[in-house]
């Protein structure tokens, strides 16, 4: 019982640690494409449409960061 319980507490932790780092690791692509479609509203004229296709960002998301700047 002690041994199941050990085991599955590892698991749990394991997990844990997994999704921690998955999910830290699509907060940094996303910023990447965020960073991106800055770079694209800065430095050209395309239309927040194609930008948002290009970074697979929201439209909104695009039109946000365009307010930003």
């Amino acid at each position: 019982m002690l041994a199941e319980n050990l085991e599955s507490w590892a698991q749990k932790e394991r997990r844990e640690e997994r999704e921690k780092v998955l999910h830290e690791a699509e907060q940094r692509v996303l910023e990447n494409k965020r960073n991106a479609a800055r770079k694209l509203i800065a430095r050209t004229e395309m239309d927040d449409q194609l930008i948002a296709e290009i970074e697979e960002l929201p439209v909104e998301e695009v039109a946000r960061l365009r307010a930003q700047s």
